[in-house]
């Protein structure tokens, strides 16, 4: 996730496209960009990784007991008993 340093980092770019004979406006303008860009994260709905790898694996999880589940209802609807062939 981006963190404060990222979101510094980026408005610090941006304010050095300013040109030269703005330079006092540097400052004030590295400041918005900041503030801009914090502002429109926040508005994103992101997870962490951390969230999205545990996700990701209670979705394989979900989904391998689904195989599992289609596999006993084959076999119910086939009239073989479960666990056997």
């Amino acid at each position: 996730m981006m963190g404060r340093q990222d979101i510094d980092q980026i408005a610090l770019r941006l304010a050095s496209l300013v040109p030269p004979g703005m330079a006092d406006a540097h400052k004030d303008l590295r400041a918005n960009f900041r503030d801009i860009l914090a502002q429109g994260l926040r508005h994103l709905e992101l997870v962490t990784r951390e969230e999205f790898d545990i996700q990701t694996q209670v979705l394989a999880r979900t989904r391998a007991r689904v195989e599992e589940l289609e596999r006993r209802v084959a076999a119910l609807e086939a009239g073989v008993p479960p666990g056997g062939a």
